[in-house]
């Protein structure tokens, strides 16, 4: 082989590489650079991203209109004279309550830790008995639980009144936290999430003497990760969101909770149109926590969309 042909390898070697190495960096589901051949998705893409996202920022925008914007007609997308006088009128109105607002936000902040952490716990529980466990009955119990997926909480409501008046839980701290423990949707995701791990990773560490606990807590976990961040977002929002235990449980007003609170001020106001602006500054501190959060954990919650149906 002649020199110059000698030189060449290296180069085209070397050449091969980079393009590889290009390739790997722009084809993947989580391409590292831009190419051209990325347009055709960003067209169709962006589109949908932009439609979705208006709701939410009008949910921002409504918050700080003034009282002559929000009832402007044809109605407005965009503020043209940005107040804060609707968030004035919260506090001022929140200042006038026998119980204060710090009371009704205490309560909301206490029942919602508890119901995300207890959920979690019997969630992954419960999932790791379906996936890895053999006993009786095990997929009549699964049935269950998935034809409980077809039922909305309306149709529970009235089933599940009589047993919080059966089990004394009326005008209890309890019934913001125990009717929400039961979540078949994150049953569900986890347990198809964790049929996905190998069993004989499970049978390795019971050989070396590891307890069912000590899986669950040093194998199952890190693995079901981004499952347990979809069930998170969705236990936050159900208790965070939630007025029925307030509406129809709780009869103490001390007892209740932050979204009740908020959804009677605008009502409480004896002016409907200064309550509409108060209802759109509530709705706006209510839809934060929800937005912060799935902001945080959205990674996961997207790796858990994407591989929940992958054996």
């Amino acid at each position: 082989m002649s020199a110059p042909q000698t030189a060449a390898a290296p180069a085209a070697g070397k050449k091969s590489r980079k393009r590889r190495r290009r390739l790997k960096n722009v084809i993947g589901i989580d391409p590292k650079r831009f190419d051209r051949s990325q347009l055709k998705f960003y067209a169709y893409l962006i589109p949908i991203g932009v439609i979705t996202g208006l709701p939410i920022l009008l949910i921002f925008l409504n918050a700080f209109k003034p009282m002559d914007e929000l009832f402007a007609y044809p109605p407005r997308f965009f503020i043209t004279n940005p107040t804060l006088d609707n968030f004035r009128q919260l506090f001022a109105v929140s200042a006038n309550t026998t119980v204060p607002a710090s009371r009704y936000l205490f309560n909301s902040i206490l029942s919602t830790f508890l119901v995300v952490v207890l959920t979690l716990v019997i969630t992954i529980s419960a999932a790791y008995c379906l996936s890895k466990k053999r006993f009786k009955m095990k997929k009549l119990i699964f049935t269950a639980n998935t034809l409980a997926l077809m039922f909305v909480p309306v149709a529970v409501s009235i089933p599940r009144y009589f047993i919080m008046v059966n089990t004394g839980m009326i005008d209890n701290y309890l019934a913001h936290i125990v009717p929400l423990l039961a979540m078949p949707v994150g049953l569900f995701l986890v347990k198809q999430f964790m049929d996905q791990i190998p069993d004989s990773l499970i049978e390795a560490a019971q050989i070396d003497g590891a307890s069912d606990f000590l899986i669950v807590r040093k194998i199952i976990t890190p693995m079901v990760a981004p499952a347990l961040s979809t069930v998170t977002i969705l236990a936050f929002q159900s208790s965070w969101n939630g007025v029925e235990a307030s509406q129809m449980y709780i009869n103490n007003e001390s007892l209740k909770n932050f979204a009740f609170y908020m959804s009677t001020l605008a009502s409480g106001t004896g002016n409907a149109v200064a309550g509409q602006g108060i209802s759109a500054a509530a709705t706006l501190i209510m839809f934060l926590p929800n937005l912060i959060l799935f902001i945080i954990l959205q990674s996961r919650v997207m790796n858990s969309m994407a591989h929940s149906g992958i054996k």
